[in-house]
């Protein structure tokens, strides 16, 4: 007989997988997912809107590879949406369509098998590898309205293959395809980063640890319907603990935003497009010039939804600091010393779950210090990982 929880795996309770609660038919959302009235989608002072002409930027990226003045126009629009937003679009990117395809499908068809078959994965707070339905571990936390798998990707000895499921079949396959051709998308976006903000076009690529240290996982999301989408969150208001971020969306429901001032901004997804954004990593290395943003996924009453995202990052051990070529007398470092390495600053999330821009704030020269978890959790796994 097929059980409805995650016990063990060290979380401060017992999981019943979103999934579960959905399919049971239920007509109210259970407390431990009813968010505050601040942190509603419709219930804090912070507005939204669905205005098609009011959202994120779309980069058309086959430029990049035409003539050298298509190139910086590129660059240009890059840089500027870094600035100014945060968050982009982007078009023929040159991913293959059939393995994106290819993709949605294996992890759809994960998603539905029985729970038992997938509770083998489970995940722990020690990686957060595999299969789980809830970030940070405080006890009595308010949960969100999703399931999810993560994985670590690259370097190859991250890669933990008892983690990667079985089923269906053609999975890993197209798991790693994906992976290769992610991969070469974000050297793209690196180099077009670097350049935009007047450095090497390398030079976040090093500073993520280059070739045989840059770092990638993923998080694929799995959100079912709600019946009562006005009182939770598909993803807690979060900005990423990591480098660049490139989302792939569900192509008909519209459910991330995107913070821009005062006003949640929905996300109108072009079909076959990637959500692009910059990680607090960038925020750091750019010496803040560009903004690691706060987004939230909503819930959705009619539609259940997956997105894949993936996470191009540093290498855990490399210190973080701003690039010192932004660093001036018209420009102050906005982040001091010592660095810390990605390793012990994402430890945080680990800790809180999704929760604002609190841990890249707290390590501006502005501020007094860092979160007192991050320093209380030096001491977990230094494998440990935590993403969107």
């Amino acid at each position: 007989m097929e059980t409805t929880s995650l016990h063990g795996c060290g979380w401060p309770e017992p999981i019943v997988p979103v999934q579960i609660l959905s399919n049971s038919g239920m007509r109210s959302v259970p407390p431990r997912y009813i968010k505050p009235p601040s942190e509603r989608p419709s219930g804090s002072i912070i507005t939204s809107t669905n205005d098609p002409n009011f959202s994120i930027p779309i980069i058309d990226l086959a430029g990049d590879v035409d003539t050298p003045q298509h190139r910086q126009i590129v660059v240009e629009a890059i840089g500027d949406a870094c600035k100014n937003w945060g968050f982009f679009q982007v078009v023929n990117h040159g991913v293959d369509i059939d393995v994106v395809k290819r993709m949605r499908g294996a992890w759809r068809e994960f998603f539905d098998l029985p729970l038992d078959e997938k509770k083998i994965y489970a995940n722990s707070p020690v990686t957060y590898e595999g299969y789980g339905s809830r970030l940070g571990v405080e006890k009595g936390a308010i949960l969100d309205w999703s399931d999810y798998y993560f994985l670590n990707l690259l370097p190859s000895d991250m890669k933990n293959l008892e983690k990667w499921p079985k089923m269906p079949s053609n999975l890993r396959e197209v798991t790693e395809k994906y992976t290769c051709e992610l991969m070469n998308l974000s050297g793209v976006l690196l180099k077009a980063m670097s350049s935009s903000l007047g450095l090497e076009e390398d030079y976040l690529h090093m500073a993520f640890g280059g070739s045989e240290g840059i770092s990638a996982c993923m998080r694929v999301n799995y959100y079912p319907r709600c019946p009562e989408p006005d009182l939770t969150l598909g993803l807690s208001s979060h900005s990423d603990p990591g480098g660049l971020t490139l989302l792939l969306v569900d192509d008909k429901v519209k459910a991330t935003q995107v913070r821009k001032g005062n006003t949640w901004v929905t996300v109108h997804p072009i079909p076959g497009a990637f959500v692009v954004n910059v990680g607090d990593q960038i925020q750091i290395l750019s010496n803040g010039a560009y903004r690691s943003v706060e987004h939230r996924a909503l819930a959705n009453s009619g539609d259940d939804r997956l997105t894949i995202a993936f996470f191009c990052n540093p290498r855990g051990d490399v210190p973080i600091a701003p690039a010192a070529q932004l660093v001036g007398p018209e420009s102050p470092a906005v982040y001091g010393q010592p660095a810390i390495t990605f390793n012990e600053y994402r430890k945080y999330v680990r800790t809180k779950g999704a929760s604002g821009r609190a841990q890249v704030e707290a390590l501006s020269l502005s501020s007094s210090s860092m979160p007192a978890s991050i320093c209380r959790m030096k001491t977990i796994d230094e494998h440990a990982a935590a993403d969107e």
